[in-house]
């Protein structure tokens, strides 16, 4: 789906897979088979004072998978017409993002960790950095 037309509500909470052990849990992550695409960029947000928020704009093309590694947060998705709020709170769910979609993560408890897992690597042209301009995008 064309990033311009995507919305709120094809982004969805995807149930990672969780290996208990006694010894402690693990939650493996494969490209295209848990989550649906290659990730080519892993990067995570940490030691975020507190009432700051982060992130605040889209992308034209980037999908991802945000988790909370550790702790928990909130994901404000926007669409230009519909928002929704997602809290995360456990390491073995992830929120898939789809490209269009404005996000801003805020409400980080202490010694929070936001995992993120990116389809494409770093590149400012697909970001949507303004408001206006991710407006202009979406009415394409």
């Amino acid at each position: 789906m064309q990033g311009s037309k995507t919305t709120v509500f094809d982004c969805n909470i995807m149930q990672l897979p969780r290996i208990h052990n006694r010894a402690g849990n693990i939650t493996p992550v494969e490209n295209n088979v848990h989550i649906p695409f290659a990730v080519k960029r892993i990067y995570y947000l940490y030691d975020i004072p507190g009432g700051e928020s982060r992130a605040a704009h889209g992308h034209r093309q980037l999908e991802q998978l945000i988790v909370a590694a550790s702790g928990s947060f909130d994901v404000h998705l926007d669409d230009g017409i519909n928002k929704k709020t997602i809290q995360l709170n456990r390491p073995y769910v992830g929120l898939h993002i789809k490209p269009g979609i404005w996000r801003d993560i805020s409400n980080f408890s202490s010694g929070a960790i936001c995992l993120v897992l990116a389809s494409e690597l770093y590149n400012e042209q697909d970001y949507l950095r303004d408001y206006d301009g991710f407006k202009s995008f979406k009415s394409r």
